[in-house]
């Protein structure tokens, strides 16, 4: 989402670092191309002139002039203005009140609340809470069917609504209904328009009154840019809203929204979805939002996303087959599974520090249907092919290619890769990465 706004400010730094001196028309000249990036990224223009602002003062401050490394010391100023821009800390979920806790979805038509739900109930379910889901929007039926089938898929329970029925009283019903199941959590689905009106906000400010809900969060499509901030105000100033969640952030939007919420509403981004899986959704730290948009990476959060799927019993093991290249096709399949679960592998080198400033890689598209035709491949393999890669000859590879629906050639260019894959292990070993090229990539 934030490539163009990452290149913009790295190209401004990057003139920052060439000077070994900064002078004020250095940082003015700077800060102006700043300025330029956030408003073509679509951030709020008020929110720029504050932003702009706070950072010239500092910057024109000793902490730059003295500086050593002065351009350091204003990527560090900005890194740090952005962040207490976007909220400085992540903003967790309320959980306040009698159980079960209701946590009330709202937001326009389209805008993902019903996957969201669904998104928000797998991400609860890992905290250890039970969530209930409750379909509240009667006016679309095939919401309420979504939802059904949502919770048929992650074994969460539905309240049975119906579209004939009032939303208060089925909010009023689930609260029964998820106390004698034993749930703490009601994800209220509430209904959506194409656009704000008085009808929809009058039948929330009903379903809160009544409900009063632990925290409502606005889901807001990130693609709207400035008009999900405007959205937010709107449905904050009706509801007075807990926080945000910004979806389809993993798609190609400027990013405006995601920088602006909080300087606007003054209301925080609790989460954000990264996908269409209903494993995507992160909760929202702006501290590492901040560094991902200078291209710092994000550590952390790939960190979490892989503690959250492997095994350390089998990380051990495998760091010895690894250190003692015993590393199998078999091992390859399985951890190319690991990492699929972790998310896009794109997104995960976009965490990784410094990996965007890199030519060869910045542009690499990774094409995920080629991890599904890679499994099929070694999964035609037999036991002994996985383990000894060697014996696999002409008649096995066109065996293979025709077990696991694809070409020969797509079975030479995973020993190929496979091959590569170990030789650049076995660099790293000798504690160099000198001479690993995008190509010896396993994909």
């Amino acid at each position: 989402m934030f490539d163009s706004l990452s290149d913009r400010l790295n190209g401004v730094f990057k003139k920052l670092k060439g000077h070994g001196k900064l002078t004020e028309k250095n940082i003015e000249e700077g800060l102006k191309e700043v300025r330029m990036a956030l408003l073509e990224a679509d951030v709020h223009y008020k929110v720029v002139k504050k932003l702009v602002a706070d950072i010239k003062k500092r910057a024109l401050g000793q902490e730059v002039m003295a500086s050593l490394t002065p351009g350091q010391q204003v990527i560090k100023i900005v890194n740090g203005e952005l962040t207490e821009l976007m909220g400085a800390r992540h903003e967790a979920l309320c959980f306040s009140g009698p159980l079960p806790v209701s946590i009330m979805l709202v937001g326009l038509q389209g805008s993902g609340k019903t996957t969201t739900a669904g998104k928000l109930a797998v991400f609860l379910r890992k905290e250890g809470r039970k969530p209930y889901l409750v379909p509240a929007d009667v006016y679309r039926p095939a919401a309420i069917e979504q939802l059904k089938k949502l919770g048929e898929q992650l074994d969460v329970p539905v309240f049975p609504s119906s579209a004939e029925a009032d939303p208060v009283q089925i909010c009023q019903d689930a609260r029964t209904a998820a106390q004698k199941t034993g749930c703490d959590t009601l994800l209220l689905d509430t209904a959506g328009r194409l656009h704000i009106d008085e009808k929809l906000m009058t039948e929330l400010i009903r379903i809160k009154d009544t409900v009063k809900p632990s925290d409502i969060l606005l889901v807001a499509d990130a693609m709207t840019g400035q008009d999900a901030v405007n959205i937010a105000k709107s449905f904050d100033d009706a509801l007075d809203i807990g926080g945000v969640i910004l979806t389809k952030m993993d798609g190609d939007a400027r990013g405006g929204a995601a920088i602006s919420i909080k300087a606007v509403t003054d209301k925080p981004i609790k989460f954000v979805g990264v996908g269409e899986k209903l494993n995507a959704l992160e909760p929202f730290y702006p501290d590492r939002m901040s560094s991902r948009i200078l291209g710092m990476g994000d550590v952390l959060t790939m960190i979490e996303k892989a503690q959250s799927v492997v095994d350390e019993k089998q990380a051990a093991e495998l760091e010895k087959k690894l250190r003692k290249s015993q590393f199998t096709l078999e091992d390859f399949r399985d951890q190319m599974v690991q990492i699929r679960k972790m998310g896009s592998l794109t997104d995960l080198m976009g965490m990784i520090p410094g990996m965007g400033k890199v030519k060869q890689l910045k542009n690499l598209e990774v094409d995920e249907k080629e991890f599904v035709k890679i499994e099929a491949v070694i999964n035609s393999m037999t036991p002994q092919e996985r383990r000894q890669h060697t014996i696999i000859n002409g008649s096995r590879r066109k065996r293979i290619a025709k077990g696991s629906g694809t070409r020969v050639q797509d079975v030479n260019r995973l020993l190929k890769n496979y091959t590569q894959l170990m030789k650049m292990m076995k660099k790293i070993n000798k504690g160099g990465m000198r001479g690993i090229s995008p190509g010896m990539l396993p994909f």
